[in-house]
Formats: C-alpha cells, sequence, structure tokens
C-alpha cells in the first residue's frame, strides 16, 4: 500500500503525535486530516489528486473532502471535475478554538448545575500544602459569626491578613497558640487569644496540627507537617468534636495560667508525668526532644507508682 504524502514530509513534533494525529484530536477522521494536508502541500486539487497523492481509497476521499467542507476546512473552488483548496490554517484553528471554548463552557454550566452539594456525613480529604491552603483561604473567608483555630505561630502567620478582614467584618476570632509571639494576631476586640497551657510551649508534635472550626458547621483539620494531609467535614458530630478541642485547650490555658505552678508541682513541667502515660512513641521521641533536662522515664514511673497507691 502506498504511503502518504503527509506521512514522508511533516516532521513529528516532539509528543510524537504528527500533524495526523493531532486533527484526530480534534475530531476530524484520519482521511480527513490526511486530505486536508494534502491539500495544504498542493492545491487546488480534486478527490481523483488526493487520493492518488496520499494513497487513500477514491471513494473514502471523496467522503473525507464532503466532511471537510462541513467543517469548513476546504473550500470548492471549480466543478467538473471539482477541486478543492484548504482554509488557512490560522483561520481554521481559531474557529475551532472558539468552537471548543463555547461548548466547554456550556458543558462546564450544564455539569455545575448537576453537582449535588458536599455530603454533610462525609470527612473530605484533602492532600497537599496548595490544596490545604486554599480550603483554609475559602472557610475563613467564609466565615460569618466565628473562627476557633488551634495551631503554631509559624503557621498562623500567613493566614493574618485573611483573619485580619475577617475581625474586620465582624467575625469572633480565638486562638489557642503553640508560640509566644502573638502581637501580629490581635485584630481588635473581636480577637481572644490563649497560649497552649498558659505558656505556648512546644511539647509534643500537637503543634504541627492546624485545627479549625467555623461558625459551629465545619472543621478542618491538617498535618502542616512533611506528609501535608488533612481533612474538612460539615459533620456535626465531628465539628463539635474540633471544638470541644479547643474549648477544652481554653479552660487548661486559663487554669494553667491561674495555677499553673501548683499543677506542675503535682503532674511535672508542661505535665510531663501525664504525658508520658498516654503519648504514642513518636510523640515521646519529640517529647524527649522538646526537653532535654527532664529525665522523661522517671517522671512516667512516678505516675505510675502514683496511681497504684491511689
Amino acid at each position: 500500500m502506498a504511503k502518504s504524502v503527509a506521512a514522508k514530509s511533516v516532521a513529528k513534533p516532539r509528543n510524537g503525535a504528527g500533524p495526523v494525529q493531532e486533527l484526530q484530536r480534534l475530531g476530524f477522521s484520519e482521511y480527513e486530516a490526511s486530505a486536508y494536508i494534502s491539500l495544504l502541500q498542493a492545491s487546488p486539487a480534486t478527490a481523483y489528486e488526493i487520493s492518488k497523492r496520499c494513497g487513500l481509497p477514491r471513494a473514502n476521499t471523496y467522503g473525507a473532502l464532503e466532511g471537510l467542507a462541513k467543517k469548513r476546512a476546504v473550500q470548492p473552488v471549480s466543478q467538473n471535475p471539482a477541486r478543492y483548496v484548504p482554509v488557512d490554517p490560522t483561520v481554521l484553528l481559531g474557529e475551532i478554538s472558539g468552537d471548543i471554548n463555547d461548548t466547554c463552557g456550556r458543558l462546564k454550566q450544564s455539569l455545575d448545575n448537576l453537582v449535588s452539594a458536599e455530603d454533610p456525613n462525609v470527612v473530605w480529604s484533602i492532600e497537599g500544602q496548595e490544596r490545604i491552603q486554599e480550603k483554609i483561604h475559602e472557610l475563613i473567608d467564609g466565615a460569618s459569626e466565628q473562627i476557633w483555630i488551634k495551631a503554631s505561630t509559624d503557621i498562623l502567620r500567613q493566614y493574618a491578613p485573611r483573619m485580619k478582614k475577617a475581625a474586620r467584618r465582624g467575625v469572633k476570632l480565638i486562638f489557642v497558640v503553640f508560640g509566644d509571639d502573638v502581637e501580629f494576631l490581635r485584630f481588635g476586640a473581636n480577637t481572644q487569644i490563649y497560649l497552649h497551657e498558659g505558656n505556648g510551649f512546644r511539647v509534643g508534635g500537637s503543634d504541627n496540627l492546624f485545627t479549625l472550626a467555623i461558625d459551629y458547621r465545619v472543621a478542618l483539620t491538617a498535618n502542616l507537617g512533611e506528609t501535608l494531609t488533612g481533612a474538612y467535614t460539615t459533620h456535626s458530630a465531628i465539628v463539635r468534636m474540633a471544638e470541644t478541642l479547643i474549648r477544652h485547650d481554653i479552660y487548661m490555658a486559663e487554669m494553667m495560667s491561674a495555677f499553673g505552678s501548683q499543677i506542675e508541682g503535682k503532674f511535672g513541667k508542661a505535665l510531663v508525668n501525664l504525658r508520658t502515660q498516654l503519648f504514642s512513641p513518636q510523640q515521646m521521641a519529640l517529647l524527649r526532644a522538646n526537653m532535654p533536662g527532664v529525665d522523661i522515664d522517671k517522671a512516667g514511673k512516678k505516675t505510675t507508682r502514683s496511681r497504684k497507691l491511689g
């Protein structure tokens, strides 16, 4: 079988697809693409001449030219015999691009109308720093009543401008903060700031977590460390759990501020006697790293003996 001139003379782009394949991606048949390229190389031409040049069956060439005419890719310039010329590629591709954009716009609108609201009983997973940040931005911008956040100052800085705008529109902001440099979070009367456990001290790995509860309706938590994973939901039970977590952190911050020396006298610095009983191995490693001057193992044994004696 003879090979088409187009296949011989037109180089393929680096992605491996030649003009015939690329035109097929735009809705041309293989015969239509070959015939159009043949006309670009030599025109005007009859179906017989195109068939002979490309090695296409003549009957298929007639059909290809009819298809090209309907696509406004070729125009007849004479009759008996009919000869054709190609529409300039710039004009043709411009029209195709416009048609595709219009179609995509209509389709997007139609598909958007079919999308159901997010199921309130589903926990939605999000991965990657960019997607997590986008979701946090969306939730902060959409808040109308209150924003409760537990996070480190290092993480909170990047969201401060948005939170400041939220405070200006009347949203109440409550922060439980790891770290002690909190001046950048003071946005006026609508802002309350609590240092975690009264001092903002970093003990385990919880300061890598970003916990957010908004308007009693949505919660988000994210590990903004190496894994960069997170989740958000409007499930009422989980939202309530996130609110309870932050609320109890506030209780603890207030109690430590008022009675910190007595509490630490009973349970050790940063409650280390309690933490050694409940932390995971990974958290224990972080505890040792963050509290190098404390005998962690001795603290754990002390708590165990006290509990047994009690």
